[in-house]
């Protein structure tokens, strides 16, 4: 059996779904309950043989099937067993009205600028929908009360959304809003924040197979002394 990296350091694990229909389709997704793609399903093995390393303690996903699909291919290629909480507080951005429209149809409906708008600013929502500072305030306050209130001396995974994860990654790094528009989170690339005894953030890093998808601006990587 290989060697599990287990240590007296708290580790987080966030980790955005694979590939899902609409993603494939270019519609936007927010909360409908859609399936991941046999991409999907790959991008999510091969977040397996990344993790495979870690002694994963608990899981956390959200209420949607391509965050639950994800983290179960993971769990069962790795043969773990693990206690996993679901909850709705780490589902996606809600993209109101626009949930289902294809991307190019709807930059014609309302106007390319406004489409642009409602998905790269942090405080205009779509119609019906969330914004990102919404977002944050739904996902956040659950975060700090139920996720990192169970880190210390753990490993924990968190299979949730590109929007979510970005809330999160926003709080734990202290990134502006205008920079949180800046980072990307990659399919299936987890986020491995490794906290001390103290509950300090000592390292982080993005694991990935070959090329990334997943971005932070340049200065807040280079702000980042471990």
């Amino acid at each position: 059996m290989a060697t599990r990296i287990n240590n007296k350091n708290s580790i987080l694990i966030l980790l955005r779904h694979g590939q899902s229909t609409y993603n494939e389709e270019n519609r936007f997704t927010g909360w409908k309950d859609v399936s991941l793609t046999d991409k999907g399903k790959m991008e999510a093995e091969n977040a397996a043989v990344l993790l495979k390393d870690f002694s994963i303690d608990l899981a956390f996903t959200s209420k949607l099937k391509r965050a639950q699909d994800t983290l179960n291919i993971i769990l069962n290629s790795l043969s773990l067993q693990l206690h996993t909480t679901y909850d709705k507080r780490l589902n996606e951005r809600d993209y109101g009205d626009l949930i289902g429209q294809n991307k190019k149809e709807a930059a014609m409906k309302f106007g390319e600028k406004q489409v642009q708008i409602w998905r790269r600013s942090y405080n205009n929502p779509p119609p019906g929908g969330e914004s990102l500072a919404m977002t944050y305030e739904r996902c956040v306050p659950y975060f700090k009360s139920s996720v990192m209130s169970k880190l210390k001396n753990n490993t924990i995974l968190l299979s949730a959304h590109g929007n979510s994860i970005r809330a999160i990654v926003k709080y734990l790094l202290n990134i502006s809003n205008d920079d949180i528009l800046k980072t990307e989170i990659g399919w299936c690339e987890p986020w491995v924040f490794t906290f001390d005894e103290k509950m300090v953030l000592s390292n982080f890093e993005i694991l990935f197979k070959e090329n990334t998808n997943s971005a932070l601006p340049e200065h807040i990587v280079k702000s980042l002394k471990f």
